[in-house]
């Protein structure tokens, strides 16, 4: 008999089946749509994200003139989103990069030009403060992941308690999202000092748009 049999041989003669020990752990649940709100700004806002709570009537007039005040004059923006139209409107008199066709052909536009990336999010996440995106052609990720500033426009009604509640209201069981991206505040990195440092892997700001859209 060979080792590995003898070791085999062994384990399955075991008398004693391995012991697993119950988890306590529960998904979080909010009591109403407030209570999930509250929290998920909370969460993100300590992983250094930033909130613009805007009126969808006045998104466009709101965010031209967070653009305006920042001094962001070149964009990257996606195609086909919720609010494409209004995106476009305070996105009025700037440089705006729409991606299309080879990657190759409007990347060097991408990381040398454009400041900030506009994206739309599926949803997102109470519990964790978490942002949920599903890029594809139209909104490739890289917008997401290359500009230094992250503009994400959220719709305060597609909060959900936790990632299940996330997957239940999408019907995701009926058809899974090819590309699924999870954003919990702009990109940090830590070194072997500890030294926390934003920016080093991605965008070093992140700009959340909470529309009311109720």
């Amino acid at each position: 008999m060979s080792s590995k049999e003898a070791i085999l041989s062994r384990l399955r003669g075991a008398a004693t089946p391995i012991a697993h020990a119950p988890h306590g752990w529960q998904p979080w649940r909010g009591e109403d749509e407030q209570e999930r709100r509250e929290r998920f700004v909370a969460g993100i806002s300590a992983s250094h994200a930033e909130i613009l709570t805007v009126q969808q009537a006045t998104l466009a007039r709101d965010l031209a003139a967070w653009l305006d005040e920042e001094g962001v004059t070149s964009l990257a923006c996606g195609q086909g989103g919720r609010w494409q139209a209004v995106v476009a409107a305070a996105c009025a008199g700037r440089s705006v990069l729409t991606p299309s066709g080879e990657f190759a052909s409007w990347k060097d536009d991408l990381f040398d030009v454009c400041q900030a990336g506009i994206t739309h999010c599926a949803g997102a996440i109470a519990d964790t403060g978490t942002l949920v995106l599903l890029p594809d052609g139209s909104e490739p990720r890289t917008i997401s992941l290359v500009p230094p500033c992250h503009i994400a426009l959220l719709a305060a009604s597609t909060i959900a308690d936790n990632l299940a509640g996330l997957v239940a209201a999408g019907r995701w069981q009926q058809a899974m999202p090819t590309n699924l991206l999870l954003v919990s505040g702009p990109s940090k990195t830590a070194d072997i000092q500890q030294t926390l440092a934003y920016g080093a892997h991605g965008p070093s700001r992140l700009l959340v748009v909470l529309v009311e859209d109720c």
